[in-house]
């Protein structure tokens, strides 16, 4: 009887012994993936990165929002020179993000191919040393 008793203590035992160890490695396991995801999604975050930027691009009509000459006090002299207007423009917030050749599109713009021919060759002009 008592060594009933004992053989069945030892193997209760031994059972949550072998239940903890199991518990124990799943978790492990589980956070051992878990890390390797986690890695993972770090490298390719830094893989996706961006590059590292290159000199700035010259101020253009086409390309450059209105918005970026005007943060260039030299663009942005031009554009007082060119485009008073503009400057003045109750809008001005709104469509800082467009560029000159975006806005005009618009009539009230008064912005035509030889008017952004010559505001291009200023901005060009200004650039020089």
């Amino acid at each position: 009887m008592a060594l009933d008793k004992w053989r069945d203590a030892l193997f209760l035992r031994e059972t949550i012994t072998r239940t903890l160890k199991e518990i124990f490695m799943r978790r492990l396991t589980a956070g051992l993936v878990g890390l390797a995801l986690t890695f993972g999604a770090v490298s390719a975050a830094f893989a996706q990165a961006a590059p590292i930027p290159s000199a700035p691009a010259a101020a253009s009509v086409e390309n450059t929002t209105i918005g970026d000459l005007l943060d260039n006090p030299i663009n942005k002299a031009v554009i007082a020179k060119d485009m008073p207007d503009l400057i003045a423009y109750p809008g001005l917030d709104q469509i800082k993000g467009m560029t000159l050749r975006a806005i005009s599109a618009f009539p009230e713009a008064k912005l035509d191919d030889t008017k952004l021919t010559a505001i291009q060759k200023d901005l060009d002009a200004a650039k020089k040393p």
